[in-house]
């Protein structure tokens, strides 16, 4: 009997011990740790970004980058000479070819989001294979610039659906689609053409797509921006309007 109850109470004090020494450990795990073992469900993402909801006279440009850098310089002086922040997406390898303009594209204040890594028809994929590109791209983006590429991404070739979106979502990203594709990336497409098609379609929240690898944006940039300014338009980058529309 004297067995039984010694074997009873040891049992007892080991569930006790161990209850005391799990909590106390919980307890002392720094917050921001337990935070990120904590698995957080993230909300399905709210519909795509493909204008800013205004009547106020602001449009957005943005500019991708997956191959060449043709337009580039052009493109950062013409921000630079209308004291304009511009909104670029950058394609993880297009970041890893060109660190040194990934790196000036950032320190002179510009907003980098992301392309994926390799531009792929998204749809094509597998979740793990989406979130695998994203997260790429962004830890390229980061070990260059600093700055992480979340929250926005935008799907090559303007290839998702829900399932793309809600992938994303759960990597920490939301979709920015466009209004008015410029055009600039089609061989048969001339500058003059480019540039009608976003001056007859200037709207209110218009987000514009140009490109980085192709000579169009940059030959015409400076005229659109002075032309839209004319129109008594406010050029302004991605997060700027959505926080102007906020307000």
């Amino acid at each position: 009997m004297s067995k039984i109850f010694t074997i009873l109470v040891v049992v007892a004090s080991l569930i006790i011990f161990t209850f005391v020494f799990k909590n106390e450990f919980r307890t002392n795990i720094p917050q921001e740790i337990t935070e990120n073992i904590i698995e957080k469900p993230r909300p399905v993402p709210s519909d795509e970004i493909d204008k800013i909801n205004t009547n106020e006279k602001i449009v957005v440009f943005t500019f991708d980058a997956g191959a060449g850098n043709n337009s580039l310089n052009k493109i950062l002086d013409v921000l630079e000479k209308y004291s304009i922040k511009g909104t670029f997406f950058l394609t993880g390898k297009w970041a890893e070819e060109n660190p040194l303009l990934t790196k000036q594209i950032s320190e002179e204040g510009h907003e980098i989001f992301n392309h994926t890594y390799g531009h792929p028809y998204l749809t094509k994929l597998s979740s793990e294979e989406i979130t695998d590109e994203l997260n790429k791209a962004n830890e390229i983006i980061f070990n260059i610039t600093g700055k992480s590429s979340a929250p926005f991404f935008r799907p090559p070739y303007g290839d998702r659906n829900q399932s793309v979106r809600e992938t994303a979502a759960q990597a920490g990203f939301q979709d920015v689609y466009w209004t008015v594709d410029a055009l600039d990336w089609k061989e048969d497409y001339t500058a003059e053409q480019s540039k009608e098609r976003i001056l007859s379609n200037l709207k209110p929240g218009a987000i514009y797509l140009m490109h980085i690898g192709d000579d169009i944006t940059g030959i015409i940039l400076d005229e659109v921006f002075s032309e839209v300014q004319k129109q008594g338009y406010q050029i302004l980058s991605l997060t700027q309007a959505l926080q102007a529309n906020e307000q």
